[in-house]
């Protein structure tokens, strides 16, 4: 049993082992190893080619490493997909909801899908929408909601059906920063209230900074080029400073640039 270094003595929530993954020619992911320990929210940061978007589909199981090991909560989730089934939830960089059901009537579908009883569903995604500050928005439909409630809800639905590892998919990326900043703060609130693993994929450094208990940045053909705990960086403002200039140089970008960028969006 493989022990994680973050959490001495538990079996970590995910692990890569030697992973590889190619498309024809190309190495998408090159002999990739990381663990992430349950209750510890990691931020996997990368830009274009770096393979965040294969790594996240090969822990969700959507592909299959074609050499290493994969394991999410103690199963391949390739082979044992069905397994996984309540143990594992997905935010989107879009919020993909149902525009004919109300907030509410998205938040419960994971649990509808459980085969949760209707009322039993209604009550906790109904809690979890209250959770996540939308308290009195359960019965508007999408087109009455901003992009910062929609995402709630996306988050909400994700969460309710109390998964061991939520995957953030760029969760924040498509906010404007204010508001942003205000999900990512109320989600990581109730992430570590509730004790949930994390890996929260992204391209940007206040998502990882503000976040994150450590931070893994993929170079170009999906290796580790830099693994960086954020714990110090949570509560002094010299290390911040620091920790953003390292991982700006790990992704090859300029600080200050990327902090105007991240602004911008």
């Amino acid at each position: 049993m493989t022990v994680s270094a973050h959490n001495p003595g538990l079996p970590p929530i995910i692990e890569l082992n030697s992973v590889i993954k190619e498309f024809g020619s190309y190495r998408a992911v090159d002999k990739l190893s990381f663990t992430v320990a349950k209750g510890e929210i990691v931020a996997l940061l990368g830009r274009t080619g770096a393979g965040k978007t294969t790594v996240l589909n090969l822990i969700m199981g959507t592909l299959a490493p074609d050499s290493g090991r994969v394991m999410v909560a103690g199963f391949d989730p390739f082979r044992q997909f069905s397994a996984l089934k309540g143990k594992l939830a997905v935010s989107f960089q879009t919020d993909r909801l149902l525009p004919w059901r109300t907030a509410v009537e998205n938040a419960e579908l994971g649990l509808l899908i459980q085969g949760k009883p209707k009322d039993q569903a209604r009550t906790i995604a109904s809690g979890w929408l209250a959770r996540v500050n939308l308290a009195g928005a359960e019965n508007k439909y999408t087109h009455e909601l901003s992009g910062g409630m929609r995402q709630r809800v996306s988050l909400a639905r994700a969460l309710a059906v109390d998964p061991e590892l939520v995957l953030l998919d760029e969760s924040f990326s498509q906010l404007d920063h204010v508001t942003s900043h205000e999900l990512r703060q109320d989600f990581c609130a109730v992430a570590r209230e509730y004790g949930k693993t994390c890996l929260l994929v992204t391209h940007r450094l206040d998502d990882a900074i503000e976040m994150a208990d450590r931070v893994i940045v993929l170079g170009p053909g999906g290796h580790v080029k830099l693994e960086l705990s954020l714990r110090e960086a949570a509560t002094d403002e010299t290390v911040v400073g620091r920790t953003r200039s390292q991982i700006a140089a790990a992704l090859g970008e300029d600080t200050g640039k990327q902090q105007q960028n991240e602004r911008e969006e």
